[in-house]
């Protein structure tokens, strides 16, 4: 017998499963044929997921730090010292940090996060993860909403401005496919290591970081052969402050800057100006540079004045919220007061830098913060300088190592919960197949039984189901938790087409226009490499099994780069920042701009990897998000 199930890791995709167990107590995990989005189709990462709910690597009871090793304690002693350790501060709760992401997406996941906002914790702000992209569109837009995706299937066209198809959303890639089948015609605008080519008619290989420049080029293009619609302006809010923008910049300098042919820009220009509808797909990895959110609100602009937003097989998708379609109320906190808040990127500089008062204790959960934040030697020592730290992982990974607690907590398919989607417009139910092994807890019950132990205490609500049925209680919803439970997924209320007949966001329902165009920085001195930490196809971000850790870090460069000439890549190579530098193994990509080096994310330091520890933080433009791909690096013997 096959229970219905569903994915609530960090992917849009948010895919429908049916899991089955076998005498033995065995998982196999397949997809839900009956779903009508994710149609049956899984990727690598849920087939493999069975081998991290069994491996021998698991956390299964809570550890207590003394000196250099890890003493087994019971929940009641673990539970007893936290309450101790927040009581001692909670006069002053400003001095405890809670710490939380996206490595869990049920809604559940909230539990947490209300606890510590009644406590008056301090949290984190902005994201390792999409915030550029995200403050771009809302700037933009006036809401982050996009076409549904299976709209993709009425384009004509389709430019991919360096979304990795494959590694980011196969069921995106498969509309891609379709929609090609179809007669669609597909441009890729990318520096390479999406592996792209065989979803395209033709790619254009851009210097990285620049794709606000040539959106640029080409919006100069449709002003100077008058192909901007009036009717188009009128629903714009900052048209002229925008126009001076693209006017103050000659198109020779444009396509300087993004490195690309006059005739590319051309072909792109005719792409967006042929008949019948263009759908922009944005990638992520393009808002993680310095000027993130300008590449995305260039290409967003470019999009909008070609005619290409509002309309069914158009649009402009980056991503929204995966919470938006549930009631989310139980989980704010009745404590309004302001909360302390330090911004995620810069995490371990933010915990250094604190002195009033100073960080006393830190509560980690659905993150793997030192891995994943850009220095993360600093941020691991600014952790280890922290009284007393808590973290909540079924892994020892590279934040866990540096705690004084370590939780075991119960992962995906272990525990009851509901998961909406960045990609469509589903809800799924993710039922309750296996007990979590040895002692590992839920999030929820953890901070529930915390709750309670303090004075006064913090009470969360009594049941997980309670949250559950508030989370249905939506307008955009008309379902039950019977309902779910029983067919596996429901439809949100959303429309087909975002922003149609060109009404947004925006107080007076008009679209925003950047209005800078901010030049890229000079290429440091010795470090001639723009480094790209790319997504893996078997792994989402640190969430590798120790057993399958890299022995050797791989990178990618051109068979055309110019390091070549000077480094022998068949002895010790090294990648190099200002911040330090880590031994690896380099192979040649043929498809990569020859400016770039590209190193699959997520490795962890304990095992020789960890990319960030070589990468200085940063902030984005906009919206506080980690500009990862501003770091220049060399390769070196």
């Amino acid at each position: 017998m096959k229970t219905i199930s569903a994915c609530t890791l960090d992917c849009p995709d948010a895919c429908s499963l049916l899991i089955k167990r076998d005498l033995q107590g065995g998982i196999s995990i397949t997809g839900n044929p009956d779903h009508p989005f994710t149609a049956g189709l899984v990727c690598k990462k849920i087939h493999n997921f069975p081998r991290r709910l069994g491996s021998p690597n698991r956390i299964l009871q809570p550890l207590l730090r003394e000196g250099a090793c890890w003493k087994p304690i019971s929940w009641d002693e673990a539970l007893d010292l936290c309450a101790e350790k927040i009581q001692s501060n909670r006069k002053e709760p400003s001095s405890i940090l809670h710490l939380w992401a996206g490595g869990y997406k049920g809604i559940l996941h909230m539990a947490p996060a209300l606890f510590f906002g009644e406590l008056g914790a301090g949290t984190g702000r902005g994201s390792l993860c999409n915030a550029a992209g995200n403050a771009a569109c809302k700037a933009d837009f006036g809401a982050g909403d996009t076409n549904d995706p299976t709209d993709l299937l009425k384009a004509r066209g389709i430019a991919n401005w360096g979304r990795d198809l494959e590694r980011c959303s196969i069921h995106q890639a498969a509309l891609v496919r379709r929609a090609r089948k179809a007669g669609a015609r597909v441009l890729t605008i990318s520096p390479g290591g999406d592996e792209n080519g065989s979803f395209s008619d033709k790619i254009i290989r851009i210097r990285p970081g620049t794709d606000r420049f040539l959106a640029a080029a080409v919006i100069r293009l449709f002003l100077e052969r008058e192909q901007v619609k009036e009717s188009i302006i009128e629903k714009t809010g900052n048209w002229p402050e925008f126009k001076t923008v693209i006017e103050n910049r000659s198109f020779d300098e444009l396509v300087q800057a993004c490195g690309v042919s006059r005739e590319e820009v051309q072909y792109l220009f005719d792409f967006y100006s042929q008949p019948g509808p263009v759908a922009t797909l944005i990638g992520w990895g393009l808002q993680r540079y310095l000027f993130g959110g300008e590449n995305v609100r260039f290409i967003n602009a470019l999009a909008l004045l070609s005619g290409n937003v509002g309309i069914s097989g158009g649009g402009t998708s980056f991503t929204f919220s995966s919470v938006r379609n549930f009631n989310r109320s139980w989980a704010t906190p009745s404590n309004r007061a302001p909360r302390r808040s330090f911004p995620m990127p810069v995490m371990g500089r933010e915990i250094t830098d604190a002195v009033d008062p100073p960080i006393k204790m830190a509560w980690i959960n659905c993150c793997n913060i030192i891995n994943q934040a850009p220095e993360s030697t600093l941020s691991a020592k600014a952790f280890e300088n922290i009284e007393f730290k808590v973290v909540v992982d079924a892994f020892m990974n590279d934040t866990a190592e540096r705690a004084d607690l370590v939780l075991p907590c119960a992962l995906m398919l272990e525990k009851e919960d509901i998961v909406g989607s960045s990609l469509h417009n589903y809800v799924n139910y993710a039922a309750k197949v296996a007990e979590p092994p040895g002692e590992a807890r839920t999030d929820f019950w953890i901070v529930s039984e915390l709750g309670k132990r303090l004075d006064p205490p913090i009470l969360m609500p009594e049941e997980e189901e309670e949250c559950l049925r508030s989370s249905l209680d939506s307008p955009y919803l008309e379902t039950s938790l019977e309902e779910l439970r029983t067919r596996g997924f429901a439809p949100a209320k959303r429309g087909i087409v975002a922003f149609e007949g060109m009404k947004f966001g925006h107080k007076d329902g008009k679209y925003r226009f950047p209005e800078a165009l901010n030049t890229e920085p000079p290429v440091p001195a010795g470090y001639p490499l723009r480094l790209l930490t790319l997504i893996r196809k078997e792994a989402i971000h640190s969430q590798i099994l120790p057993e399958d850790l890299d022995t050797e870090p791989v990178v990618a460069i051109s068979n055309k780069n110019p390091v070549l000439r000077t480094i022998d890549i068949n002895r010790e190579v090294f990648l190099a920042s200002p911040l330090g530098r880590i031994k690896v193994r380099v192979e040649l990509d043929p498809e990569l701009h020859p400016d770039v080096v590209v190193y699959r994310r997520g490795d962890w330091m304990k095992s020789g990897g960890g990319a960030n520890r070589i990468i200085e933080s940063k902030l984005t433009d906009i919206g506080q998000g980690a500009a990862y791909y501003a770091q220049y690096v060399r390769i070196e013997n």
